[in-house]
């Protein structure tokens, strides 16, 4: 199988504490300090390495902090290609409460892009033989908001399958082109619609609408707590959230892109790759601060998960 490339322009270096209490004002003492390489692409990447699949992530980094996200792949023993930038690259930080069982996030806006370094980015990209290319994450500033539809183009050329994991206007430019699959939240849904979708029917309805109009082959609609639907050009399937202990929610989504996306390059259905998603959605919020998933958690959670999925699926 060729490696799953994954493409992340606003990375960060993701850091998480743990506190009792947080205050305005007063020093927070923090424990259980952690650091990981972050943002969506290569989030994605983490986790198909840990699934046991085999992933490439590009990236633009820059600064002292650039040199970090470096390190920090090469402990995740993540196969790397970086595009260098002048500006620094973000750092991010999460804070457990311990008294309220509350995360609170911090995530920067990210460094200014020059036009030669996104464009030093989209020509790393031309050489690639992959037969999956997962675009995950927010635009840095600087870069064109139609950047995505313009990394569909390339795919379309090398005969890549491509997934789409943004929000705003990246992904309205992104799907003007159709992607293979697309994984929007619920609000990022509503956002790109311009309308609520406030029960189940509604939210069939829209994402097989995407479907229909060729913005996308797969739709996978996730809900949070009311789980996740998926829809294809045969219909749609929905199912409920699995029942886990949410100790944060950073990295859920994409878990579930780098589960399903492995899935489906394994030659798995469409149905089959969408719970093992799911299971690893589920898994990722097991874990503290910015650990992301396990292996042995989202192998369970996707054997109680395939229990509840309809016959044939």
């Amino acid at each position: 199988m060729k490696p799953i490339v994954t493409l992340t322009l606003n990375p960060s270096v993701d850091g998480a504490a743990e506190a009792d209490v947080v205050r305005p004002v007063r020093k927070i003492r923090t424990s259980n300090e952690r650091y990981d390489p972050g943002g969506g692409g290569i989030n994605v990447a983490r986790v198909v390495r840990e699934l046991g699949g085999s992933p490439l992530a590009i990236y633009l980094a820059g600064g002292v902090t650039g040199g970090v996200l470096d390190d920090l792949l090469d402990v995740a023993a993540v196969a790397r290609r970086r595009v260098s930038i002048q500006d620094h690259t973000r750092v991010s930080h999460a804070v457990y409460e311990r008294s309220s069982g509350q995360e609170y996030r911090f995530v920067p806006a990210g460094p200014l892009v020059q036009e030669s370094e996104w464009r030093a980015f989209l020509a790393s990209i031309e050489d690639l033989d992959c037969d999956y290319l997962v675009a995950s994450g927010s635009l840095p500033r600087g870069a064109p908001e139609d950047l995505y539809a313009t990394v569909a183009d390339m795919a379309r050329r090398k005969g890549a399958k491509l997934v789409l994991d943004t929000s705003g206007m990246a992904l309205r430019a992104g799907i003007t082109r159709g992607v293979y699959l697309l994984k929007p939240s619920l609000g990022e849904l509503e956002t790109l619609l311009g309308r609520k979708l406030p029960d189940p029917a509604a939210q069939e309805a829209a994402a097989q609408e995407l479907v229909s109009s060729g913005a996308a082959e797969l739709v996978a609609l996730t809900l949070g707590r009311d789980g996740a639907l998926l829809a294809t050009s045969e219909g749609t399937l929905r199912l409920g959230a699995l029942d886990v202990v949410v100790k944060s929610a950073v990295g859920a989504g994409d878990s579930f892109v780098a589960a399903m996306t492995l899935g489906l390059a394994q030659g798995r259905s469409a149905e089959d790759a969408f719970g093992y998603g799911m299971a690893a959605g589920a898994a990722a919020v097991l874990s503290a601060g910015t650990g992301l998933c396990h292996r042995e958690d989202v192998e369970r959670l996707y054997g109680e998960l395939k229990c509840r999925m309809p016959a044939g699926r």
